[in-house]
Formats: C-alpha cells, structure tokens, sequence
C-alpha cells in the first residue's frame, strides 16, 4: 500500500480489533465476559500516566508507551500465561515491524520506538508503564473478585511480584484493600 492515507486507515482498522479481543487468561478464572484487550489498554495508559507523574518521569510519555504495548495482540491473540509452556514468546517488535510497515515514516518509526523502548523497560516511563499494565490487571482482578470470581488470587499476586517502581507498589497494598466502589463515598 503506497498511499499514507489509505495505510494509516488499514492500520487503524487492525486496531479495531483489541476491542473485540478478549483478555483470554480470564477464561480461565471463571469470567464468561473479560474485558477486551483495548479496555486493559485504555486504563492502563491512564495509569502509566498516574505513576510517571507520581515518579518524576514524564506522564506523556508513559502513556503512549502504554498505548502500544498489547497492540500486537491483533496478530497473536491475546496469549494466557499458560501458553507460554508450549510457545515461544512472539516478539514485539517483529510484529510491530509487520504492523506499521506501510505507515508514513514518522508515525512508524514513533510507534517502533515506543515498542522498544516499553520492551527494554530501561527507562522511567517504561517501568511506570509496565507497572501499570501489571496494576490493571490487580485491579481487574479486584473487580471480578468483587462480582463472585473467586479465583483471581495468582493474578493478583503475579501482578505484585511483577511492580518495580515504589508508586505503583503503594497503589497495589491498597488496591487489595479498598472497594472498587470506594471512589463513589467522596
């Protein structure tokens, strides 16, 4: 596809597709609905923005990294932790190579580079943004724990043994304490 426009809307079409994937490890605690890779993605670049800002690194940035960081998911699914006994781990940024090949050169190469850059987790905002994509899922858990799914306790403590950055930390011990309604009391 030669022309910008036209592969700019192809790969926003791809997108489109982590709103109909579904967060498929959830399956196996027992959710009949999980919620769709692009609504993991959506709260967990608000957080990422939370931390960097909580953590003196730059809000933005961890954002956008958070953005892309499950996109390749519309070429693999979304893989349960399970399956990593019988796949090797597809990598990123092959993928994402594949994915934005057409793309005009700028927009490539930003989303190329944020890929990296939350895959080498070497600088503040990929930690934040890899630490909020390991407090989502904690509070996803949370969630569905709160609506009668009982077994969501590994998810929870994969997602605390995985947090690097002392923010995110504190927000994971209260999270297992404070109700998901808590924002409703004031």
């Amino acid at each position: 596809m030669t022309d910008p426009a036209a592969a700019t809307a192809a790969f926003a079409y791809e997108l489109g597709v982590l709103k109909r994937l579904r967060r498929a490890g959830w399956w196996h605690a027992g959710v009949r609905d999980p919620e769709s890779v692009a609504e993991h993605t959506m709260r967990v670049a608000q957080l990422a923005a939370l931390l960097a800002t909580e953590e003196g690194a730059v809000p933005e940035r961890a954002a956008f990294l958070a953005l892309w960081h499950d996109m390749q998911e519309t070429r693999t699914g979304d893989l349960p932790h399970t399956a990593t006994a019988y796949l090797d781990k597809p990598d990123p940024e092959r993928i994402t190579a594949d994915q934005t090949a057409a793309l005009p050169d700028r927009a490539r190469r930003a989303v190329r580079d944020a890929v990296a850059e939350y895959e080498a987790a070497e600088s503040p905002e990929a930690r934040c943004a890899r630490d909020a994509d390991k407090l989502e899922m904690l509070l996803q858990a949370v969630e569905y724990r709160e609506l009668g799914v009982e077994r969501v306790d590994e998810w929870i403590a994969s997602a605390r043994s995985g947090i690097t950055t002392a923010t995110a930390r504190r927000i994971a011990e209260a999270a297992v304490t404070v109700s998901p309604l808590a924002w409703r009391e004031g």
